[in-house]
Formats: C-alpha cells, sequence, structure tokens
C-alpha cells in the first residue's frame, strides 16, 4: 500500500465518497422500484408474477428456453403436469 499520508490518503477519500453516493442512489431506485411495484399492485397486477417476468425478461433467449425446458421435464417427471399441457409441449418441441 502506497504511504497513508498525501495522495493515498486523498484517493481513499474519494473512493469511500464515491461509494457513499453509489449506496445513496441505490437506495432511491430502490424505493422507486416499491413505490412502482405498489401501483402496479393498487391496479390489480400480482407483483410476485410481474417480478417473475421482469427477471425472465433479463435473461437471453436461449438461456430463457434451457430453463424452460428443464423446468418442463422435472414437472413431468413429477406428474405435474397436465396431459393436455404435456401434449401441447410435445407438438412444439417436435415443429
Amino acid at each position: 500500500m502506497v504511504d497513508p499520508t498525501g495522495t493515498a490518503r486523498e484517493q481513499l477519500k474519494a473512493f469511500v465518497a464515491r461509494i457513499e453516493r453509489l449506496e445513496e442512489d441505490k437506495q432511491a431506485v430502490a424505493e422507486d422500484l416499491k413505490q412502482v411495484y405498489g401501483e402496479a399492485k393498487a391496479m390489480g397486477f400480482d407483483t410476485k408474477t410481474l417480478r417473475t417476468v421482469v427477471r425472465i425478461r433479463k435473461k437471453d433467449a436461449a438461456e430463457r428456453q434451457e430453463e424452460e425446458a428443464m423446468l418442463d421435464l422435472y414437472m413431468t417427471a413429477l406428474g405435474m403436469r397436465s396431459e393436455a399441457a404435456q401434449s401441447a409441449a410435445e407438438t412444439s418441441q417436435e415443429g
């Protein structure tokens, strides 16, 4: 580490100040998100499902398809899918 006087001390202060500003910004964004989800809930939207949609949209198409395929496989193996859903999934995978 560089001598804690002079330049190094100023750099350290600058890093701490930047981190503190970013933490404040992060808190403000979190509050904004909470407000938006609250508005959506007040309009009758299910916020759990909304959060899931946002999480899924962050993924690229290939990752999303792989995750959906694995979920379908596991649900089918556990008998958690209806026969209509199974045949629809099989038809879409064939085409």
